[in-house]
């Protein structure tokens, strides 16, 4: 694993600016990103009408849905977080445990996953093909019309523009001193700080993410009815219990947090580190209890809150 402490000095604004800014696109890609919206908020893409990509990926939820864990369709309590949707091409894997390796492939999972939108894919080309107005805006883009890859690809298109906007921490990286506060830079140094919050250990410049899988502590992985998470896909011993490092930008949108949406809120995220976790079986290395004051504890929060875009919810 890149230990980026070696490499960067994270106190270095410069390697904090964003990765994601918003690309300038063709005609056709501003065409297949409006496709791609139009079938997210389609619930004609689940088998039985009633929900869309949408349903769980709210939009004045930082692209999540605000719940602990997302109701199924039978109504009962699927066992992860609904992650959110920003700045997804800072990502190099997709889903908690890592399962899907392009965003392409992610977006058939929810689609065809029996306790979600339950459809088939074949089905679905069917389904659509059915619709006029589909019929005439794929053939118009792709050559071979409706398929289940175009289907994915539009949608995947539209998700890499759901970018996060200016922040306070932004403003502050390109030099305006004014942007954050004294207490926010305080907080950024703590982030920074391998004696302190040491978060820049899995959650580095510039998307705020190792694109790892790291054991939390969340659950004692010995027990029987435990999520393995990355264990599930790559059977090593260190990921048992390790789950995907999500971005921090608009983190302050998208609680609760942790893959089992465990934390309401920042602060008990940070009561949680400082704790140390529940447990100690096999958590990853750079995971320990955090020595800081709840004076230090308060500057940490209130730096995550200066990642949030100053245009969210508007």
């Amino acid at each position: 694993m890149l230990q980026a402490s070696e490499v960067l000095d994270f106190t270095d604004r410069a390697v904090w600016h964003s990765a994601t800014t918003p690309d300038e696109l063709t005609p056709r890609e501003t065409a297949i990103v409006a496709l791609g919206k139009q079938l997210f908020f389609d619930p004609r893409l689940s088998v039985d009408n009633s929900m869309s990509c949408a349903s769980c990926h709210q939009p004045d939820k930082g692209w999540s849905d605000g719940e602990k864990t997302p109701l199924d369709r039978f109504g009962e309590r699927i066992g992860r977080a609904t992650p959110g949707l920003l700045n997804l091409q800072e990502h190099t894997v997709f889903m908690w445990d890592g399962r899907a390796e392009n965003l392409v492939d992610q977006v058939a999972l929810p689609i065809t996953s029996p306790r979600e939108m339950n459809m088939d894919l074949d089905q679905l080309v069917l389904r659509l093909r059915a619709v006029p107005a589909y019929e005439s805006e794929f053939s118009e883009l792709y050559s071979d019309g409706v398929t289940a890859r175009n289907i994915q690809h539009a949608i995947a298109g539209f998700e890499k523009t759901l970018v996060s906007g200016v922040s306070d921490f932004s403003e502050w990286v390109a030099g305006d001193e004014r942007a954050m506060t004294v207490q926010q830079k305080q907080g950024f140094q703590l982030f920074t700080d391998p004696q302190k919050g040491n978060c820049v250990a899995c959650h580095h410049p510039p998307g705020f993410t190792d694109n790892g899988f790291h054991n939390l502590g969340l659950e004692n992985v010995q027990q029987e009815s435990a999520d393995l998470g990355r264990y599930n896909i790559r059977p090593v011993a260190l990921l048992k219990g390790a789950f995907r490092t999500p971005g921090l930008k608009d983190i302050e949108r998208t609680a609760p947090y942790f893959h089992d949406g465990s934390a309401a809120t920042l602060e008990s995220v940070m009561d949680y580190y400082i704790e140390g976790g529940r447990h100690r079986s096999g958590v990853s290395p750079n995971f320990k209890p955090l020595d800081i004051t709840q004076q230090e504890k308060q500057a940490l929060v209130a730096f995550l809150k200066a990642l949030t875009s100053r245009d969210a919810g508007s």
